[in-house]
């Protein structure tokens, strides 16, 4: 292929070296735990909580992309960043559903972050996995790109169609497949047990608790956010690397957010019309370096402007959402005093 505005594939170590996959790899788990720890004792978490561990979430991210950009350049630094709100775009229409997952299986509010967390976890197991199939299809085989811009066309006509006939309003549990061979198997308890995901029966029989089917219901749509992310970050950047630093931050800070944007995501009525228009602009773009690999005179869609588009899109779909639900916001009377 002629040369494109992504990296080729004997410059990615100069990005992800042993080294920094490493400390980043390392970096990541620590949070984890760090989550895990803050979670232990189940709490329902107040706004102030929230807004301090995501302003930690973001500001972390963003130094780090000071990092890369300091470090490698200007083009790594915009493709990180551009990647970076490609996923957290896409990862608040993930709280979406997970929102209505938690209310679908009336997850109490204090055992809300810990079915988040494992679903995070889960989450960034999935990425890394497709990230590998994915870096290496993009190494041997040249259609890959234009397989990772169908797949991105695909769900962004899908997403458009649900968001127009409402089909993303609710959940159906009994539907689930994860859920119904869950049932086949085990026993599951009428109540949640705390943070435990089994317990033992007076009969002595080990019975799941409602608290399991959740997480496993979260984790099962884990992989169909994987199938549409990976691809859509790819389309900024080809480095492996650049594309689990984007994915891991994004998704890290995803238990906080939740608290923060649960009232205003009700809101967001428009994210899903926006997320579509971002992930076809996306597809395009990959089918277009695609084709400009045959055909060299056709035109490629640098970063930069992808940058400003998403941007863009982001702004309009959220100032007409406001917009359209100007009229459902409740009175500061009745929202709990410790939630202000």
């Amino acid at each position: 292929m002629t040369e494109t505005p992504y990296l080729a594939a004997s410059e990615l170590s100069s990005v992800g070296s042993p080294m920094l996959w490493a400390v980043t790899i390392a970096g990541v788990l620590a949070l984890l735990v760090l989550d895990f720890v803050v979670t232990r004792k189940p709490h329902e978490v107040t706004i102030k909580e929230a807004l301090g561990w995501s302003a930690f979430y973001i500001a972390l991210p963003l130094a780090f992309g000071g990092f890369i950009w300091a470090r490698f350049g200007s083009g790594e630094g915009v493709d990180y960043l551009t990647g970076y709100v490609v996923e957290k775009s896409l990862s608040v229409d993930n709280l979406f559903v997970f929102m209505l997952l938690l209310a679908a299986f009336a997850v109490p509010t204090a055992l809300a972050q810990r079915v988040l967390l494992f679903g995070i976890t889960g989450a960034l197991i999935l990425r890394g996995i497709f990230i590998a199939l994915g870096a290496a299809a993009l190494q041997t085989l040249d259609w890959a790109f234009l397989l990772f811009a169908a797949i991105l066309i695909f769900t962004a006509i899908k997403l458009l169609r649900d968001t127009i006939q409402g089909h993303d309003q609710e959940v159906d549990i009994s539907g689930m497949r994860s859920v119904r061979l869950l049932r086949r198997f085990m026993p599951v308890t009428d109540e949640y047990h705390g943070t435990r995901l089994t317990i033992r029966q007076d009969d002595g029989r080990r019975a799941l608790t409602p608290l399991a089917l959740a997480v496993v219901a979260v984790l099962a749509t884990d992989i169909v956010f994987a199938v549409d992310s990976v691809p859509a970050v790819f389309g900024i950047t080809e480095d492996p690397y650049l594309v689990f630093a984007t994915n891991a931050f994004a998704l890290l800070g995803l238990r906080a957010l939740y608290f923060v944007l649960h009232a205003a995501l009700a809101r967001l009525v428009h994210l899903s019309y926006g997320l579509a228009v971002i992930l076809g602009f996306i597809g395009l773009k990959l089918a277009l370096h695609w084709a400009h690999g045959i055909w060299p005179s056709v035109p490629v869609i640098p970063t930069e402007l992808s940058l400003i588009v998403i941007v863009i899109v982001l702004t309009v779909v959220t100032l007409t959402s406001l917009r359209a639900t100007r009229n459902a916001l409740p009175a500061k009377e009745d929202i709990p005093a410790d939630r202000r």
